[in-house]
C-alpha cells in the first residue's frame, strides 16, 4: 500500500514510518522544513514537501495515495483555533478524494465523568477543544461517502525514548524550573498513556484492518496516577513531590487537574492489538525524561 502521512517527522510519524515500512508498504511523508523532510528521507520514506494550509498539494497527494494517515496538527495552543479550522479544512479535502481507501485520523481520549471512557463514549469539550472534537467527528462521517475513515484517540501521555515535547516532557521541565516535582491537588487524578511504539503498532493495524467508522483507542496504561508520576520524577531528579495549585502550571495544571482514566479493551478486541512495550512509571524510571 501507498500510504501518504503527515506529521511523518513528528513524534508518533517517526515510529510510524518505520513500522510501515517494515510491513511492505510504500510511505509518503509530508515535510514543511529541510529538518523535517531530512528526517523522512533519513527513514526511508519520500518526502512531499508543503504544509497543512496547501491543500491542492495534500489533495493531490492523497488521490495518489493507497491509504491516509493524518497526524499533524498545529499544537501551538494560542493559536488553537486557527488550528482547529485549518484541520477541518483539510479533513474536508481528503475526505473528497479517498472513495474506498483508508483514512486514519489522529485524535484525543475524551475524559468522562465519573467513568473509564471507552471507545463508545463520545467526548464533550468546549471553545477550541470542542471544534478539534467536531473534525474528529468530520472524519467518521466520511465513511458514509465510501471512504474507510478511522478516529485513533491518543492518551495524554504517548511516551518513550527521545519524547521532549510532549505532556510529561513538559511536566519535567517546569519541575526543574519550579525545583519541585507537581502534582494538583491530593495526584489521584489518573492519566491514560501508552508507548510511541505502541501506539504506532496500532495505527497500521488500523489503516490495513479497522472497518469503516471505528473509533479506537491507543491504550497501554488505562489511569496512572499523577502523583506516582511526581514521585518517579522527584525521585530522578532529586526533588521533592509537592502539591500545587492548577493555576500555578498554566494550560498543564487545568489538564492534571482532570481524572481521566480511559480503556482500550474493545481496540484489542476488535484489531487483536496488545501493548508490549514499557508503561509510563517504567519509561520514566529508565531515566528518558530525567
Amino acid at each position: 500500500m501507498r500510504v501518504f502521512v503527515t506529521g511523518a517527522s513528528g513524534w508518533i510519524g517517526s515510529a510510524l514510518v518505520p513500522e510501515l515500512l517494515e510491513a511492505g508498504h510504500e510511505v509518503v511523508g509530508l515535510a514543511r522544513s529541510d529538518a523535517s523532510a531530512q528526517a523522512v528521507t533519513k527513514m526511508g520514506a519520500e518526502v512531499l514537501r508543503g504544509d497543512l494550509t496547501e491543500l491542492e498539494t495534500l489533495e493531490a497527494a492523497a488521490d495518489r495515495a493507497d491509504g491516509v494517515v493524518h497526524l499533524a496538527f498545529g499544537h501551538d495552543f494560542s493559536r488553537m483555533e486557527e488550528s482547529v479550522r485549518a484541520d477541518a479544512a483539510l479533513v474536508e479535502t481528503l475526505g473528497a478524494v479517498l472513495d474506498g481507501k483508508p483514512f486514519v485520523a489522529a485524535s484525543g481520549t475524551p475524559s468522562v465523568p465519573g467513568k473509564t471512557a471507552t471507545e463508545q463514549d463520545d467526548p464533550a469539550g468546549f471553545g477550541p477543544v470542542a471544534g478539534r472534537l467536531a473534525v474528529a467527528r468530520a472524519v467518521l462521517k466520511t465513511a458514509e461517502r465510501g471512504v474507510r475513515a478511522s478516529v485513533l484517540r491518543l492518551p495524554r501521555s504517548v511516551h518513550g525514548e527521545g519524547d521532549a515535547h510532549g505532556l510529561i516532557a513538559r511536566l519535567v521541565k517546569a519541575g526543574r524550573e519550579k525545583g519541585i516535582a507537581a502534582y494538583v491537588g491530593d495526584g489521584t487524578q489518573r492519566w491514560p498513556a501508552v508507548h510511541v511504539l505502541d501506539a504506532a503498532h496500532l495505527c497500521r493495524l488500523a489503516l490495513e484492518q479497522a472497518p469503516a467508522g471505528s473509533v479506537l483507542h491507543a491504550v497501554g496504561d488505562e489511569g496512572v496516577a499523577i502523583r506516582d508520576v511526581a514521585e518517579v520524577v522527584g525521585r530522578r531528579l532529586g526533588l521533592p513531590a509537592t502539591s500545587v495549585e492548577a493555576g500555578e502550571l498554566g494550560f498543564l495544571g487545568a489538564i492534571l487537574a482532570i481524572d481521566q482514566p480511559a480503556s482500550s479493551t474493545a481496540t484489542q478486541a476488535l484489531l487483536g492489538w496488545q501493548p508490549t512495550h514499557p508503561g509510563l512509571l517504567d519509561d520514566l524510571e529508565k531515566g528518558y525524561y530525567g
